[in-house]
């Protein structure tokens, strides 16, 4: 069978040589440009169509690609928020295009599968099935269809040779991590690229998300503000759930009311704080393309492939860390990292220093309201990577836990999408019911 009738390109010189046209198309075009600036064109418009071209380049091979390609694409997406405006303006679109579009695997692939995994007479499972995919994503896309018993349901199907294609492709990115910094200066993409390959074999594993999503399901069952679909039928590479309505996350970014964009912020920090509680799980992957808007008050949430197993909660140092850098207690503070790891043996630092360090970061949870802002998080995100900064410098001599890892990424990102919303909120009062360690008379 053909690449294009597997439905993802698997051939390794086709798929490196779409690769390898990032940087060579980059070079190509500052060739252009230089050419034009020769010409007398304006510097700002030059760099202007090079930005955009650029940009049109690289979310169209990364969504042709599929596979581990989209797959950091999307990871990217939620630290879009950390690039000044100037920069990113280009990409915004495109970026939010790559989080729940990509080209479409052929009908007879889609229906091979089916039959694959649910059997020959899968059709008499469904009462209705949609050809025509509702959303696609990095490993696999989703249709819309009727169950037998007469509702609506998401069918979620994994593209043949996603596996191969996957690791592929994340390999020949990490060779092509500098092209990345024209987005995302001060990111350093070669160890995302490294996590994103440790959790290949989970993430294509549909039987694994199909467990998860059970047990998240389970744990917020009639609750008021976060929704889980729940799964009605599983296989290794297909999942259906129950169809989720409502507005995407990317919509209430792009066009969302004022009201939309608090409580959507609002609830994306409950569902990041109280899912290790509640499921023992932390949902891994927060790019807009997996959260949904439900009724106009509650937060659907899609897509398990990525999660952190937390059966004891989040870490309680977190909390006791973050409740006395706020008190000021920097001596307790710089104990503690050294005690957990991230200050390691040897390694001198001061404590007000660290404590300097840390404070700006726990702005949103200093008082009981804050509004997260591309411009704050920019802030933030100059401040750690200008190589001249106290901060930086600072910042080098830490280090992260593996224990840590997943979180402090997954945290991050979901800041990403929180000043991407604009949302403003009382983020203290859901740290102070949900993050261990928080509240002192709560601490073990």
């Amino acid at each position: 069978m053909s690449d294009d009738a597997q439905g993802i390109p698997r051939g390794s010189i086709s798929r490196t040589a779409r690769l390898a046209s990032l940087p060579l198309g980059a070079a190509g075009r500052a060739t252009l440009g230089i050419g034009k600036r020769l010409s007398g064109q304006p510097q700002e418009a030059v760099t202007a169509e090079l930005q955009q071209r650029t940009a049109e380049q690289l979310f169209a091979v990364l969504g042709q690609l599929k596979g581990g390609a989209m797959k950091l694409g999307q990871t990217l997406s939620v630290f879009e928020a950390a690039v000044p405006d100037e920069v990113a303006a280009p990409y915004r679109e495109a970026l939010v295009k790559l989080q729940e579009e990509a080209p479409p695997m052929p009908v007879r692939t889609v229906h091979a599968v089916l039959a694959q995994q649910l059997g020959g007479t899968w059709r008499t499972r469904f009462r209705d099935f949609d050809d025509q995919p509702a959303a696609a994503a990095s490993i696999g896309q989703v249709h819309r269809a009727t169950w037998r018993d007469g509702r609506e349901v998401a069918v979620k199907i994994q593209y043949p040779g996603a596996a191969t294609a996957l690791m592929a492709d994340l390999n020949q990115l990490a060779r092509f991590a500098r092209l990345f910094a024209v987005l995302f200066p001060g990111l350093d993409v070669k160890p995302l690229i490294a996590e994103l390959k440790a959790r290949v074999v989970e993430e294509l594993d549909y039987g694994l998300e199909a467990d998860t999503q059970r047990q998240f399901s389970a744990a917020y069952v009639g609750d008021p503000e976060i929704v889980v679909p729940r799964v009605v039928a599983s296989a290794p590479k297909v999942i259906v759930s129950e169809w989720l309505e409502g507005l995407p996350l990317s919509r209430v970014i792009a066009e969302g009311t004022r009201e939309q964009r608090d409580r959507a912020g609002h609830l994306m920090a409950v569902l990041h704080f109280s899912a290790p509680t509640r499921a023992g799980l932390l949902h891994a992957d927060p790019h807009p393309g997996n959260f949904r808007l439900v009724e106009g008050d509650r937060l659907g949430v899609i897509d398990f492939g990525a999660t952190a197993r937390l059966p004891d909660g989040l870490p309680e140092p977190i909390g006791r860390l973050v409740r006395w850098a706020l008190e000021g207690r920097a001596e307790d503070v710089l104990t503690d990292l050294r005690a957990e790891g991230f200050v390691l043996p040897g390694v001198e630092v001061h404590a007000q220093g660290v404590l300097d360090y840390l404070r700006p970061m726990l702005e949103p949870i200093e008082r009981h309201g804050f509004r997260f802002t591309r411009k704050w998080m920019q802030e933030q995100a100059a401040r750690l990577a200008d190589p001249r900064s106290e901060a930086n410098r600072l910042g080098r001599q830490l280090n992260l836990p593996p224990a840590y890892l997943l979180i402090h990424r997954v945290t991050i990102g979901s800041i990403g999408v929180l000043c991407q919303l604009d949302a403003a909120a009382d983020y203290r009062s859901v740290c102070e019911e949900w993050l261990p360690g928080f509240v002192a008379d709560r601490a073990p």
